[in-house]
């Protein structure tokens, strides 16, 4: 039999102080996020993954549409990156509810990793609830599951920017071609822990899409940290805002843009819906399923009788071993009908 997981649970409360200095968004971040025309920018992305020598390693999509999340409008984003590196499977999937503004309303965040038969997968969800940023994250190395649970005060947490609300911002920064100077914004580090996100811009660059030679406008995306050295990424977009190019700077991949938008969607391309990374649609299954079990296990505990019954019958097959089960089942059920009060047809009442 296998062991069940090992699970270390650790909950902590985390301020908005790190190393007792509190990190904010600059007034210029929080401006620009307040006078953002979300109806710009609800278009979908689609680009290939690639290595340094060309080699296809996998997809990356951005759909943005309209939608409501208890009752509240909102923009709905779902993002996909999956491929494989060294033939290695990863990928990772961000789903959040974004106010006009990029404020998060509700956000999950899954990546996973497998190595020679050894697996890495973090789940991070974050949602708020009574003036909080309720975050809870699950790490699972192996076996071995690690869970945390932290929560921000709303008011330490403006100018937040997230996986999700980050292609967003860039996007509109694209399309207004300009970068405001100081666009630094809070966000959360891999231990939940507030750090700065700044932008910046890079100008102009020409890119090959489909045959053709395009300019792009480029922005700088630098995640800061409390320990290690920055992580930078620099994105380069079209004129009317579908990202071109994607990459980490020192990385050997990168994501591009193959044709051009125009002719994707002549050809009709479909991306298919994976139901299990809808947070709505996951929670009303998960929310029916516990409905489900709990009413069976109601009626067990109601007619007990039942429990015995099958146990009886399972017993006897397996003495007897028939070559027909079906024959064996009839035969041993068949004394329990003649006990059964007389009722009416079920077909007669229907017509």
């Amino acid at each position: 039999m296998m062991e069940a997981p090992q699970e270390d649970v650790a909950t902590v409360g985390v301020s908005a102080a790190i190393e007792g200095q509190e990190l904010k968004a600059s007034e210029e971040a929080i401006a620009f996020m307040s006078s953002i025309e979300p109806q710009k920018c609800v278009f979908a992305d689609s680009l290939v993954t690639v290595s340094e020598g060309g080699r296809d390693l996998g997809k990356f999509s951005v759909q943005v549409e309209f939608g409501r999340r208890v009752q509240q409008p909102c923009l709905l984003l779902h993002a996909q990156s999956h491929g494989a590196i060294d033939d290695s499977p990863c990928g990772t999937t961000v789903t959040a509810y974004l106010t006009s503004d990029l404020e998060v309303l509700e956000e999950d965040f899954h990546e996973y990793v497998k190595v020679n038969g050894h697996s890495l997968d973090k789940r991070c969800h974050m949602v708020q609830r009574d003036g909080q940023m309720v975050i809870d994250k699950v790490t699972t190395v192996g076996e071995e599951v690690t869970k945390e649970s932290v929560s921000h005060p709303m008011s330490v947490l403006r100018g937040l920017v997230t996986e999700g609300s980050t292609l967003l911002l860039m996007r509109l920064m694209a399309l207004r071609k300009k970068v405001p100077e100081n666009m630094t914004f809070v966000s959360l580090d891999q231990r939940l822990r507030i750090i700065h996100t700044t932008f910046s811009e890079l100008g102009l660059k020409q890119l090959e899409v489909g045959g053709e030679t395009l300019e792009a406008f480029g922005v700088e995306r630098i995640v800061h940290s409390v320990e290690d050295s920055p992580t930078a990424w620099h994105c380069y977009f079209l004129d009317d805002g579908h990202l071109a190019s994607r990459v980490q700077v020192g990385s050997p991949v990168a994501m591009r843009l193959l044709e051009l938008p125009s002719k994707i969607e002549k050809g009709f391309e479909k991306i298919p819906f994976v139901w299990e990374e809808d947070m709505q649609m996951r929670s009303e299954f998960l929310d029916r399923k516990e409905e489900l079990k709990a009413g069976h296990a109601s009626y067990l505990r109601q007619h007990p009788e039942i429990r015995a019954l099958m146990s009886d019958f399972l017993q006897f097959l397996l003495l007897r071993k028939p070559d027909d089960v079906f024959q064996f089942a009839r035969e041993y059920f068949l004394p329990f009908a003649s006990r059964r009060p007389p009722e009416a047809d079920p077909k007669a009442e229907l017509l």
